[in-house]
């Protein structure tokens, strides 16, 4: 885990050390153990590093790394697999120096070239340097845990972990205004429509997925995709065998992520995600497990999970350590949190997040395991229901029914209608027309000010899925719309403080095996995650796996937004906002909503970020 940063151009005199050492000191937090920088003989690429230790700590292993007298290399994450890719190239005569995982990418690159890719179970955003073909070859991981910017123009393509890097190279700091807008109005910060599109302009970013390829000669490049889900391939396979399946996938991921020559964590929110990744650490009886657990909680709190998680860290003899963030907290740390987040976040739920990586830290745990993205994947989201329903009501209403009555017996609260009813049958028309409530929610926002709409409103980065089945809106959140935005706060937050989140549940077997199983294996007599829960019911307290409410790391934020320096700050982004002629002079009027951390309409907050971006 670290932060790169690097630049390649036509003109030799864009390049230089101190402009690299620029870039990367603007994401020194991202690697504190070490820096280091490299210039190609003819001055026309140069590449930067920060290093976090955490594979091979020795000398060796520092980056920008070299091969074969032929190419150069920065990485940022970790490939887990490395161990069983290094066999299969050493049985092909190749050797190796370091015992790190960064050599193993350069020796798959040389043999495999693109392909290599495919041989990757990890989370990545590398850029090799070819010093023979004079090419760049940039890759990001599956998923998009971890991020890659840049920028461009006719004489120099600039690349960074963070848009901070760039900034520093010296492109301007500019609000991609039709996304702030639709963060305003929508509280989306990303269009699903095009992936390389930021919120600030002149920055792109790799889509998960995908490579780059640059070549010098001709000053183009081209990005490709790698690898996709296959969200329509459906597998026969009964309850017992499809829980043995996960378990193996699942061990088999955690046991990878474990790899590490620093001790590890996890945080632990007292819900099914973390509590599994634990137990099975746990039966994997791994040494280098430092056996400490990490968690926010709010006491007094409706929504405090304290009691979940004693009963976890009781059962498996763990250390947990709290933090109970206080919007005093969030007032103290604001403007750090927004520094290294650099995009708009929709709630302080993040916060909670930040001060969890912050308090490893403090303990000395470099590396922690956590289970964002299993909600994704496996259907743990209360509004995937009602998808779900549409998808049995369409093959057999009976099977609804069935399915809504077990839903009611276990108290678990959808949304249900005549609408739905309509979507089930007519799912065209139905994206269509969520697409056209999104549009006039926008356009009918009385906040915004009107030149401002009408200048910036641009329909096409709107986008609402075709949904006849429940997997085609797990692949919306998963690989389009949701997950990837929970990804960057996640890689921010732990950066921020020099610490590193593993995600084993976003190995790419796992999910290609959940994705092939039907739906009723993820919502099932009246449960969500219902092959999770199978899977860890004799290994869980059943009050863990047999939770009906979903929680996570949510904060008291109606609270904190009451606090009266907070709603200073609000009230002063809102001039801010006025002022820049974003939003109409009446706003500075209206009272203050303080609202939970996932209201739908947390306008407030958004405000005040939004006033941040454009400061």
């Amino acid at each position: 885990m670290c932060g790169i940063a690097g630049i390649i151009s036509t003109n030799p005199n864009n390049i230089s050390r101190g402009r690299l050492k620029k870039m990367a000191d603007a994401i020194a937090h991202r690697g504190p153990d070490g820096e280091g920088f490299w210039i190609n003989g003819s001055g026309n690429a140069g590449l930067g590093h920060r290093r976090l230790s955490i594979i091979d700590l020795s000398e060796n292993a520092a980056q920008p790394m070299h091969y074969a007298n032929r190419y150069s290399v920065v990485h940022n994450g970790e490939i887990y697999n490395y161990i069983e890719i290094k066999k299969d190239l050493q049985s092909k005569g190749y050797e190796f120096r370091t015992a790190s995982d960064t050599e193993v990418i350069l020796a798959a690159y040389d043999c495999y070239k693109e392909e290599c890719l495919q041989h990757f179970d990890g989370m990545f955003a590398f850029a090799i340097w070819d010093e023979k073909e004079q090419t760049l070859f940039c890759a990001r991981d599956r998923f998009g845990e971890k991020p890659f910017y840049y920028s461009f123009d006719e004489t120099e393509f600039l690349f960074g972990s963070e848009t901070k890097a760039l900034w520093a190279a010296g492109i301007d700091k500019k609000v991609n205004n039709p996304l702030l807008l639709n963060y305003l109005a929508l509280g989306h910060s990303q269009t699903p429509v095009d992936k390389t599109i930021t919120f600030y302009q002149d920055v792109f970013s790799l889509p998960p997925a995908h490579y780059l390829k640059l070549q010098l000669r001709n000053f183009t490049f081209d990005i490709t995709s790698y690898w996709d889900c296959n969200k329509e391939k459906q597998i026969s396979i009964n309850e017992n065998d499809a829980i043995e399946k996960l378990q193996d996938l699942f061990l088999t991921s955690i046991k990878r992520r474990l790899r590490s020559d620093v001790a590890i964590g996890t945080s632990l929110s007292g819900g099914l995600d973390s509590s599994s990744i634990v137990s099975s650490i746990v039966d994997l009886k791994e040494n280098n497990f430092s056996q400490k657990t990490f968690s926010a909680i709010f006491p007094e709190f409706q929504k405090d999970e304290s009691a979940y998680i004693n009963l976890v860290t009781k059962k498996f003899n763990l250390e947990n350590y709290s933090t109970t963030p206080t919007a005093d907290d969030l007032i103290k740390d604001f403007e750090r949190l927004f520094y290294h987040q650099e995009m708009p976040f929709p709630s302080s739920s993040i916060y909670a997040q930040f001060k969890v990586f912050e308090l490893a830290k403090q303990h000395h745990v470099k590396v922690l395991l956590d289970g964002q993205g299993a909600d994704e994947i496996f259907a743990g989201y209360a509004k995937y229901i009602h998808w779900y329903l549409q998808e049995l009501f369409r093959k057999k209403p009976a099977l609804a029914m069935k399915e809504m009555s077990a839903l009611k017996k276990n108290n678990i609260q959808f949304n249900w209608g005549w609408k739905n009813y309509l979507a089930a049958w007519y799912p065209a028309q139905a994206a269509n027309q969520l697409e056209k409530r999104e549009t006039k929610k926008l356009l009918r926002n009385a906040d915004i000010n009107e030149d401002f709409k009408q200048q910036y409103f641009d329909r096409p980065t709107i986008y609402k899925p075709l949904v006849t089945k429940l997997n085609d809106i797990l692949y919306f959140n998963s690989f389009q719309s949701g997950l990837e935005e929970l990804l960057h706060y996640a890689d921010r937050n732990s950066m921020a403080h020099g610490t590193e989140v593993r995600l084993p549940f976003l190995n790419h077997e796992l999910v290609e095996f959940i994705f092939s199983l039907s739906g009723n294996f993820k919502i099932h007599n009246g449960w969500t995650k219902y092959i999770l829960r199978k899977t860890m019911e004799n290994k869980l307290p059943a009050e863990i796996v047999w939770r009906k409410d979903k929680i996570g790391y949510e904060p008291p934020q109606k609270l904190w937004m009451e606090n009266k320096i907070l709603q200073e700050y609000i009230h002063e982004a809102k001039k801010t906002l006025v002022e820049k002629k974003i939003l109409n002079a009446k706003i500075l009027n209206k009272k203050n909503q303080p609202l939970d951390a996932h209201a739908a309409d947390n306008f407030d907050w958004r405000y005040l970020i939004a006033a941040k971006c454009i400061g």
